[in-house]
């Protein structure tokens, strides 16, 4: 891909992200995104054919970037800060995709390949921060990476329905750690 294409696309999807998660995916027009990214229409659908495929495409960025996110903790951060700044980032995550979710799951279903694509993209990082943890003696020997991503997703949805989303995230992903990790750990 040319460097201005790559350039426009990655555009394309940042402001795609943005509105979506402002107005919610049904309630924001391709034309609107276009307009947001700077660039004309007709550059997003020759990124992106349909409403369906710039959904998947953001939602695939995203967890790409917390996979990517993963990899460098692994190799920069001490295994409990590391797994700890992963879940802030994956309840974040959480909390924006549900949006994005929604979308496609009402077209492709809550089984498409993109799911269970990203699913296990999702898994194998956790894994991996995760066993690094309990290698080191810091995390519970009994957590697996399923109870994680699992924990998350139920953090960013109580976060979600209380009136002080914010803080209370932060606060239930303070409870969330406080059962993960061991005493060391904190």
């Amino acid at each position: 891909m040319r460097a201005d294409a790559r350039r426009n696309r990655e555009l394309l999807l940042a402001a795609a992200l943005a509105t979506f998660t402002e107005r919610g995916a049904d309630d924001t027009s391709l034309e609107e995104v276009a307009r947001r990214a700077g660039v004309g229409i007709g550059t997003l659908y020759r990124h992106f054919p349909g409403r369906q495929a710039l959904l998947e495409a953001v939602y695939r960025d995203q967890v790409e970037a917390l996979c990517a996110q993963a990899r460098e903790l692994l190799t920069t951060d001490p295994p409990a800060a590391a797994l700890v700044t992963w879940l802030r980032a994956m309840v974040e995550f959480s909390a924006t995709k549900h949006n994005l979710t929604s979308a496609l799951t009402a077209d492709y279903g809550k089984d498409a390949p993109v799911f269970s694509a990203c699913r296990e993209d999702l898994v194998a990082a956790a894994t991996a921060l995760l066993t690094r943890a309990q290698q080191a003696g810091t995390v519970r020997p009994d957590i697996t990476a399923i109870d994680l991503l699992r924990l998350s997703h139920a953090v960013a949805l109580a976060a979600e329905r209380a009136a002080d989303g914010a803080d209370q995230a932060e606060r239930m992903l303070s409870l969330m750690l406080d059962g993960v990790l061991q005493p060391t750990g904190k």
